[in-house]
């Protein structure tokens, strides 16, 4: 295949350019500023993207957005997560509906904040759209695919759970304090956590590749979602150390904020990966013991 990706330097976009290469696939980065040999240039904030560019690329991924937890929700971040979001969908969307021949399928990133602060009710494909900002921007996030829906392309909603990587992302950010014996739940530890590894991300984006009967909405998440409380004494365990430990949810919201508290650190999301399941696709990591092995193992950004 020949695929074209944005978002190819972050966490998910690293190791799947490292796996699509290994498999012999020709792959094409879709990057900011100049363009080398081998990548495409695009300005996703001016809407600039060549749709000659994309000619004979059989598979686009979109992966490109500001990260949700790496700053406080100040109304200027808020801002550049929605419109980082947004805007790179919508001028990939718009290139891709402009190109005589586009190509077959765009999967595009989205999450589980789309269905909002559920408590334990179980969220397939089918929970309709909750509210909030999370779910507002996953919801606007997904709706910017229209034009190459209309074109025919196959589009898919990768709606991806919290990403297990000692690589990167969360789990990255919890290692050195679990490490000195100061792991702790978030609150009550009740909420529902919906999560995956990274090498299930990538095997299901490959899947989904030439899964040709999915399309919209797929949940990208392992089929064995816990609450953090769960979590929590898990990833204690994996590193050998205590966590009898909580973090008060009125310090998170000193922290961070009341929304960011309510919709971030303590949402919850029981989500089960539904229509992958039913495809066939099959999980290295169902179970989060063996999945933490797999994710602290997992501690380069471009995985061998």
């Amino acid at each position: 295949m020949k695929v074209a990706v944005t978002g190819s330097h972050g966490l998910i976009g690293t190791a799947l350019l490292s796996a699509l290469r290994r498999r012999g696939d020709v792959v094409i980065p879709i990057v900011r500023g100049p363009a080398g040999a081998d990548s495409v240039s695009w300005d996703p904030t001016s809407g600039v993207l060549d749709p000659h560019a994309l000619d004979g690329v059989d598979v686009v991924v979109h992966l490109a957005g500001a990260g949700v937890g790496d700053h406080k929700w100040s109304a200027s971040y808020k801002e550049i997560i929605l419109t980082s979001r947004t805007d790179g969908t919508a001028t990939l969307a718009r290139a891709l509906a402009e190109m005589a021949t586009p190509p077959p399928v765009l999967l595009s990133g989205s999450a589980v904040g789309v269905y909002g602060i559920r408590g334990d009710e179980e969220l397939t494909e089918d929970a309709p759209v909750g509210s909030g900002f999370l779910a507002q921007v996953c919801g606007e996030w997904e709706a910017a695919t229209a034009p190459a829906e209309s074109a025919g392309v196959r589009v898919v909603h990768l709606r991806t759970g919290v990403v297990l990587s000692a690589a990167g992302g969360a789990l990255k950010k919890q290692l050195a304090i679990f490490k000195l014996g100061l792991g702790a739940r978030l609150g009550s530890g009740h909420q529902q956590l919906s999560w995956i590894t990274r090498r299930d991300v990538v095997d299901a984006m490959v899947f989904l590749a030439s899964a040709e009967a999915l399309s919209g909405a797929v949940n990208v998440t392992a089929p064995g979602p816990v609450t953090n409380g769960e979590f929590t004494r898990a990833l204690a365990h994996a590193l050998h150390r205590p966590a009898f430990l909580a973090v008060p949810q009125a310090a998170m919201r000193v922290a961070v904020g009341n929304e960011m508290t309510a919709e971030f650190l303590q949402a919850s999301q029981r989500v089960v990966p539904a229509r992958l399941l039913a495809a066939g696709f099959t999980f290295a990591d169902p179970e989060l013991d063996a999945a933490l092995v797999t994710a602290l193992a997992d501690r380069t950004l471009v995985p061998r």
